[in-house]
């Protein structure tokens, strides 16, 4: 596989429009009073868009994002960029670490650092990582899918591939959440051999076996189920169109920056540990920074795509399957599902459980101390 250096490099010609189109949005009404009862409370979003016209700087952040090391390579006819840092320690252990929706490669930013030179950061040097974060194919600066059916299992396929033929790494770890914690379990299902531990911050997939000759749903199993489905019928709006419809959506947010800013910064508002103010945080800087992303990209329709790919190829187990590899959840409270240990125990061979005092679904940009210590809490023991 060829890899090469990459750079961000957005054009100058590619800001002014965004500036233009962010200068002539057509506001909706809003319902007096409302705040974020219907959605994205419209003062806020055009705070947000005036702060991205008028003081965002986006070459501030592109240099920021070039401090790290990019490379693109191909894998499977899919160009796939990714960041690869190296380890500052005596026998670093590869890592491989996927975003989800509506998250990017970005979200990583603060934590890289922490895993691959945990010596300059409180940390000892002997748990090093070498880090790899890649972008999903239709996200950022990969490749967008160009056929049906590019899904979670295939995904996981690409990784394995990169680590293996790509950067070498025949033994690795994986961590993920949201749709990169599916990613990784499947990495750990299909992949035993290659897979040194998984560590997750959610467990959506798989849905274990609950057939004939399972034990009983628990109490805690019972309530976690009550509470997912709550939070589907209140919360899910989102991934029923983008599961049904993506490409109508799309049309809609590909064009509008502003529709694009107020469509993700709604699910960073409710999905973090933020007491509804976004900004206790994320940074203005830091929200734009991701929703930039995908308009320069032009990935909110190749994103979204994931949902209606992913919903039809459910992932149940069979009676007797598991994911065999260690494998540890760092449970925040704000996530949007938190599934007792003994669900957990049913698809996973569960080595570390933690539940974490404070944060939500965007665990690394959240929390990213908590999240590295139980990420090398957890490797520690399988690094020989």
């Amino acid at each position: 596989m060829d890899v090469k250096p990459f750079a961000i490099e957005v054009p100058d010609a590619v800001l002014d429009d965004l500036r233009r189109r962010l200068q002539v949005t057509r506001w909706p009404g809003e319902i007096p009073g409302s705040a974020w009862d219907y959605g994205s409370h419209l003062g806020y979003v055009q705070a947000l868009v005036e702060y991205w016209r008028t003081r965002f700087d986006w070459k501030a952040q592109e240099q920021r994002l070039n401090a790290f090391h990019h490379y693109k390579t191909t894998v499977d006819g899919l160009g796939i960029h990714f960041i690869h840092e190296q380890g500052q320690g005596p026998t670093p252990m590869p890592l491989i670490i996927t975003h989800g929706w509506p998250g990017s490669f970005f979200e990583m930013y603060k934590l890289i650092p922490l895993l691959t030179d945990p010596g300059s950061h409180g940390g000892d040097p002997a748990d090093a990582f070498d880090v790899v974060v890649p972008s999903m194919p239709g996200y950022g600066f990969s490749d967008h899918p160009r056929q049906r059916g590019l899904h979670v299992f295939k995904i996981s396929d690409l990784w394995a591939t990169l680590m293996t033929e790509g950067l070498g790494y025949q033994r690795f770890g994986a961590q993920g959440g949201d749709w990169g914690a599916s990613v990784t379990s499947y990495l750990g299902f299909a992949y035993p051999q290659h897979l040194i531990g998984i560590h997750l911050t959610s467990m959506t997939r798989p849905t274990p076996y609950l057939g004939a000759g399972s034990r009983p749903l628990s109490a805690a199993e019972k309530a976690f189920l009550e509470q997912r489905e709550a939070w589907l019928q209140a919360e899910g709006g989102y991934s029923h169109i983008q599961g049904t419809k993506p490409q109508t959506l799309s049309y809609g947010l590909n064009d509008s920056p502003a529709g694009l800013a107020a469509w993700i910064v709604e699910k960073y508002r409710t999905w973090s540990d933020c007491e509804g103010d976004v900004e206790r945080r994320f940074t203005k800087d830091e929200l734009l920074t991701t929703i930039t992303l995908y308009w320069v990209t032009q990935s909110i329709n190749s994103s979204t795509r994931l949902y209606y790919e992913t919903l039809r190829h459910p992932w149940t187990l069979q009676q007797g399957e598991r994911v065999v590899v260690p494998s540890a959840l760092a449970v925040f409270p704000r996530e949007l599902s938190r599934p007792p240990r003994e669900w957990g125990e049913r698809s996973f061979n569960v080595q570390r459980w933690t539940e974490m005092p404070r944060g939500g679904h965007f665990a690394a940009l959240e929390e990213p101390e908590l999240l590295a210590e139980d990420i090398r809490a957890f490797f520690r023991p399988l690094r020989d």
